[in-house]
């Protein structure tokens, strides 16, 4: 598989565009009928569709906590220069090149290349609703055009469930050969179909405010059908390699933290306390603490000889969320960044192929872990089971709700345990967990029967949700598209922690639009504020903080 990805990547390596300067239709890289070979335009889009993940994913985690955000108010954490090569990343690339693969590939009857670059292009226009709302779409490709206007975000919903539905046929015709590179599922097509029967389960439950009947409904049928991702083999993940040049194929988050000098993501307080205090197993995999023992050095850490803010909570995580060593920062704390580059808490094994934390308390260094072969989770088994049942309690579709969230919590402890005992981190983890007297079967035994005994004390239907909601955002490390959502679809997991500023605006509920395409289009509007729902979220906004 390793081999495969290095492949891939190379593709991207020598096709991607740097595309910033770039209008939305005019990439000279860009592949056309006459010049493409419909492989290597299928291992492109494979490539860049996780990079469109990674680049959506990101500050859905620091606007829901599972990453720190680092700006002061609402309105600053997620700015419209900085989303240009996002923009343009999905128009200019992705949609264009599937735009040219589709026809090709189903005049030549190559079926499964239509199905993957149908499924892939569905996920990028429900991405791209859920981040801005209203998008171009049925303008955006055409070259004749330079001012596309937007599509309703309810009506590309409709077109995305469309490609989903036709994505299936496709799968299921008789093709003439599959993709000579399968970067996510090595070729085995009922995946693919599971992989697309659970993206339309993701849809489905986000219309579920506005739509509750049709959802149920057809959320049913994907319970009868029994074609949803439901193990660890068939979790839709992008996996990355371990070369540092030529191309640089590491998890970017790994690219970005683990040198001679650290530095990179601030992990947040809130979620590492959180996990701490819960005895998460999966903590030791998620977080790498490169000191064991808190600082007590003010130029390093100021906020030690602060009070806690009177905002908080007494229950809310500030400053230091254990005495152990987690360092990280409070809910959009925006100040300067001392020299702490090898000592702040690093992303670990999970997801980011970092290391696995065995109390070393030793700073990162260039491949140390598993050297960056870590994953985009981006459609796990667990997650499949947190939607069913978050279903079962608003909906009432099928299925008991508390034995779906059993099933989600110990699916997610498996694909992260799978992932563990698969990398080159495993030998450390058995010494470890052998010296210390740890078993992982009784660790998550243990936290399954805290939340369960917690589940069934909680009184009414709301509290049951929050405890599914609350479970479903520990197993979204790495995936902010999915906390993003869920935050705005439930408003939970209640009490997250407060922002630093005790004024710091209103909560984002849809991002602007990127400054490219707000200069460049006659034809689009830049919204007034970050407090715009996208077209499924009717929550009040008193529910967000």
């Amino acid at each position: 598989m390793i081999k495969k990805i290095k492949i891939g990547l190379f593709v991207l390596s020598a096709l991607i565009v740097s595309s910033c300067k770039l209008d939305l239709l005019d990439n000279p890289n860009a592949v056309t009928t006459n010049n493409t070979d419909i492989n290597y335009l299928a291992s492109q889009i494979q490539v860049t569709y996780a990079g469109h993940f990674n680049q959506v994913s990101d500050p859905g985690m620091r606007l829901t906590r599972v990453l720190h955000a680092g700006a002061a108010i609402y309105d600053n954490a997620v700015t419209p220069g900085g989303l240009d090569n996002t923009w343009t990343n999905a128009y200019a690339g992705i949609l264009n090149d599937i735009k040219t693969l589709i026809p090709l590939a189903e005049k030549g009857e190559f079926f499964v290349h239509a199905g993957v670059a149908r499924v892939l292009r569905a996920s990028v226009l429900v991405n791209f609703v859920d981040v801005f709302g209203d998008v171009p779409y049925t303008e955006a490709l055409d070259p004749a055009n330079f001012n596309p206007k937007v599509d309703a975000g309810a009506t590309i919903y409709t077109v995305a469930l469309a490609d989903i539905d036709k994505a299936i046929e496709n799968f299921n015709a008789k093709s003439k050969s599959g993709l000579t590179t399968d970067l996510y599922y090595g070729g085995t097509i009922d995946n693919w179909i599971r992989m697309a029967n659970t993206l339309k389960l993701k849809i489905l439950l986000n219309r579920r405010l506005i739509d509750p009947s049709g959802s149920r409904t057809a959320i049913n049928a994907l319970i009868t059908g029994n074609k949803l991702i439901s193990s660890t083999a068939q979790n839709f993940v992008f996996k990355y390699g371990t070369n540092q040049v030529n191309p640089d194929n590491r998890h970017p988050r790994y690219a970005g933290q683990y040198s001679p000098t650290g530095g990179g993501d601030y992990q947040s307080n809130a979620y590492m306390g959180g996990m701490y205090d819960k005895k998460d197993p999966r903590i030791r995999a998620y977080f790498y603490r490169q000191v064991v023992v808190n600082s007590k050095d003010v130029n390093e850490i100021r906020c030690i000889t602060n009070q806690k803010p009177n905002h908080y909570a007494a229950t809310d995580y500030y400053c230091l969320p254990t005495n152990v060593g987690y360092w990280g920062r409070d809910h959009l704390s925006n100040e300067g960044i001392p020299p702490d580059g090898l000592k702040r808490t690093a992303w670990g094994l999970y997801p980011a192929g970092g290391l696995y934390d065995d109390n070393a308390g030793k700073p990162v260094s260039l491949v140390a872990g598993a050297a960056g072969a870590g994953i985009h989770p981006i459609l796990m088994s667990g997650f499949t089971d947190f939607m069913l049942a978050e279903s079962a309690l608003t909906l009432e579709t099928a299925g008991d709700a508390k034995a779906l969230l059993e099933s989600a919590v110990r699916k997610s402890m498996n694909d992260v345990r799978t992932f563990m005992l698969a990398s080159a981190e495993a030998g450390k983890i058995a010494t470890f967990e052998a010296a210390n007297n740890i078993v992982w079967a009784n660790e998550v035994n243990a936290y399954v029967k805290a939340v369960l005994d917690a589940y069934a004390a909680a009184p009414t239907t709301a509290d049951k949700l929050n405890i599914v909601a609350t479970e479903y955002w520990y197993s979204l490390f790495g995936n902010g598209i999915e906390a993003y959502n869920l935050y705005r679809r439930t408003g939970m997991p209640r009490n997250l922690q407060p922002a630093l500023d005790a004024n710091p605006g209103a909560f984002i509920r849809s991002f602007y639009y990127p400054t490219s395409f707000i200069s460049r289009n006659v034809n689009a509007k830049q919204k007034a504020n970050m407090t715009t729902p996208v077209f499924w979220d009717n929550n009040p906004a008193n529910l967000f903080k």
